[in-house]
């Protein structure tokens, strides 16, 4: 995690969820780690509140401001996986292409894996080809995107 005004961290169904905030910006997300909480901030009071929402199945869609860091690159990937919907998939190639690089579809897998706000930026939606699903960088891992993927009613393939 980067340097932050401010941290929160809390339990979740995947394991405990630290989320940090600059300018009242959500700067990123971390699972399975606990760190101290530390400043105030009215955005991670509100991100923790939205995520158990979500987590509870009564949110569909975040409403959070977020600063994504990143490469220009990185930085059009993320706003892509921004857009994909609850319950709903895409791929790497699919996001290769959409960005204007139909040939850069592993590219494009290093950059989902850099997400710094999973879950909110919702990388989990991001599979393979056909459906098959690959890496996650959060958490533990494939199990922890399987769970995700799960609590959208989403079906993937291994």
């Amino acid at each position: 995690m980067k340097l932050a005004d401010a941290s929160i961290s809390f339990d979740s169904p995947i394991g405990a969820i630290t989320v940090e905030a600059t300018n009242e910006k959500i700067t990123g997300l971390v699972i399975g780690q606990s760190y101290p909480d530390f400043g105030s901030s009215k955005v991670l009071r509100e991100a923790k509140k939205q995520l158990l929402a979500y987590f509870a199945g009564k949110l569909t869609k975040f409403d959070l401001p977020v600063d994504l860091h990143g490469t220009e690159f990185q930085k059009a990937v993320f706003k892509q996986i921004a857009k994909i919907g609850y319950g709903k998939t895409v791929t790497y190639a699919d996001i290769a292409s959409k960005i204007g690089k139909p040939l850069a579809a592993r590219a494009v897998g290093g950059a989902v894996g850099s997400n710094p706000v999973p879950i909110i930026v919702a990388c989990h939606r991001v599979l393979g080809a056909a459906g098959k699903i690959t890496g996650y960088s959060g958490g533990d891992g494939l199990p922890t995107k399987r769970l995700l993927l799960k609590l959208e009613g989403i079906s993937s393939k291994e």
